[in-house]
């Protein structure tokens, strides 16, 4: 988020708006009040109508601001941002508060250029989806939409906001809904390729047909997720754990809806109503050394055997807890909840 440098007063002139888009090199300028809320965007387009229009360049620009403007919150993560920009054709994005004062702008070139990781990213995105029939007969699971953009797009997306602009389909189901909709992943920021799988080889198979294996670790995720996460945080407690292989986890629990009882040779010993039961479970987000790539046979191959595989070895693995939205997608439910359905 950029410091609001790219801003003007209500009170500047054309001169003023245009000295500040050539200085940040940016298509548009924030337009504020005295009490720094948001009147609207003045862009170098408003500009050149109001001077064919006959304003000259000391004329105020008050006349011309446009008010047809998207803002967001403290909140919003840079995905999702880029999301925004992406499906309204931006490159900025002011930042404003509960009373309407801008507190910062977002900018595609900080989103995208501001940082670059060298990791390769690989998203599998080949399965059927059966529990999501009907929907799937039509639709390969990563692309059903929710919040208006496929999950899939909304995956990419995450990752060009980090830096991480080449990035691998795993693709076999339906692959040519996904491989017409991405093409090379220009559009999008990145640079996209694909594995294609003549038959399933399951989430950790599909690795062995990468053409190489890069000198980094690897960032490999499930395509039917919907999250926030950190993965520049994960890339580097990876890095920093020295592990072979590390899972991203998520805290669940689960309430047993029935009182548990405990017993030994027909004797009751306790008994516990309707308790919970805390669990850290796999979320379908991954980082692989070189090596733990090197292993994965070209078969049909969960990811999780790799792990198992592992920790008989005693090669060492990590776990990083994703702290941030999360969802799977892979139930009915599941794919309801995200898409804003109440029971």
């Amino acid at each position: 988020m950029d410091n609001i440098n790219c801003k003007i007063q209500s009170d500047a002139t054309i001169r003023d708006a245009l000295e500040v888009i050539d200085a940040f090199a940016i298509g548009a300028v924030l337009v504020l009040d005295a009490d720094a809320k948001l009147l609207g965007l003045l862009t170098d387009g408003d500009i050149r109508r109001a001077l064919l229009g006959g304003a000259s360049i000391n004329d105020p620009v008050t006349p011309w601001i446009s008010k047809n403007y998207v803002s967001v919150g403290r909140d919003v993560g840079r995905a999702e941002v880029l999301d925004l920009m992406q499906a309204r054709l931006i490159d900025q994005v002011p930042v404003v508060d509960d009373a309407g004062k801008v507190v910062g702008v977002h900018l595609i070139h900080d989103i995208i250029g501001g940082r670059k990781l060298d990791n390769v990213a690989v998203i599998m995105a080949g399965g059927k989806g059966m529990r999501l029939r009907p929907i799937t007969e039509y639709l390969p699971k990563p692309m059903i939409k929710v919040a208006g953009r496929p999950i899939l797009e909304r995956l990419v997306l995450h990752l060009v906001s980090y830096g991480i602009t080449r990035i691998y389909l795993a693709v076999n189901y339906m692959s040519h809904v996904i491989e017409d909709h991405f093409g090379d992943g220009s559009r999008f920021g990145c640079s996209i390729e694909y594995l294609r799988e003549e038959e399933p080889l399951g989430t950790g198979g599909s690795l062995s047909l990468l053409p190489e294996i890069s000198d980094k670790p690897v960032l490999v995720m499930n395509g039917d997720l919907v999250m926030q996460a950190n993965l520049e945080g994960l890339l580097r407690f990876h890095q920093e754990g020295g592990f072979y292989a590390t899972m991203g986890v998520k805290p669940y629990r689960h309430e047993v809806p029935f009182g548990c009882v405990e017993s030994e040779s027909g004797r009751i010993l306790t008994v516990q109503e309707k308790p919970s039961i805390d669990k850290l479970i796999n979320a379908g987000l991954y980082v692989l050394s070189p090596e733990a790539l090197a292993s994965i046979p070209r078969q049909f191959f969960p990811i999780t055997e790799l792990f198992e595989s592992a920790l008989v070895d005693e090669q060492p693995c990590g776990s990083f807890l994703i702290e941030d939205e999360w969802t799977d997608v892979g139930r009915m439910g599941d794919l309801q909840q995200a898409q804003g359905y109440s029971e």
